[in-house]
């Protein structure tokens, strides 16, 4: 299920990262070179972007990639580290949960019923924000994964790096 999971997010990385690339290259080429720049490639590079920052920093925390003070952590052994691991992973499990999932998807609720759209796409701001559920979505998803593998392997067992692959721009 994880791969799967990892599998989809690489594709949509890679898939928004190639409209990305092409928006900004038309906005630059249609300012500078045409002199006429395009509202609508500008718009949609900074919502793209946001999906990308978010749906990146999910897929990072899903390669136990992203950046952590874990200072005290390495410096704790055996059953002391696997609280500390399981602590850290339920803190940013209920971040996921209370911010992401449900104040983001009662932000995306509210802006679907209040109508609000982008100003040159004309699509409903609540697709713009359902980065942020998505994203606090997948975040759970992987802690939940790195919290039944910690009780699975039991104290002091646990490597945070052990099972992060290693290969192309997106691992």
């Amino acid at each position: 299920m994880r791969w799967a999971v990892d599998l989809l997010l690489k594709t949509v990385l890679t898939a928004i990262f190639v409209v990305l690339v092409a928006c900004v290259s038309w906005q630059v080429i249609s300012r500078y070179i045409l002199g006429v720049p395009s509202t609508v490639t500008d718009e949609l590079a900074r919502f793209l972007f946001m999906w990308l920052a978010l749906i990146g920093g999910a897929y990072t925390m899903g390669l136990r990639r992203h950046l952590a003070i874990d200072l005290l952590t390495q410096k704790l052994s055996g059953w002391a580290r696997s609280v500390a691991e399981g602590f850290s992973l339920c803190a940013i499990a209920g971040f996921a949960a209370l911010v992401m999932i449900k104040g983001g998807g009662q932000l995306v609720l509210k802006t679907f019923a209040s109508g609000q759209v982008t100003p040159a796409l004309q699509i409903p701001m609540g697709y713009v924000y359902g980065a942020i559920p998505f994203a606090g979505a997948i975040i759970f998803f992987y802690c939940v994964i790195f919290l039944v593998e910690l009780w699975r392997n039991g104290p002091g067992t646990t490597d945070p790096g052990a099972d992060a692959p290693v290969g192309g721009p997106l691992d």
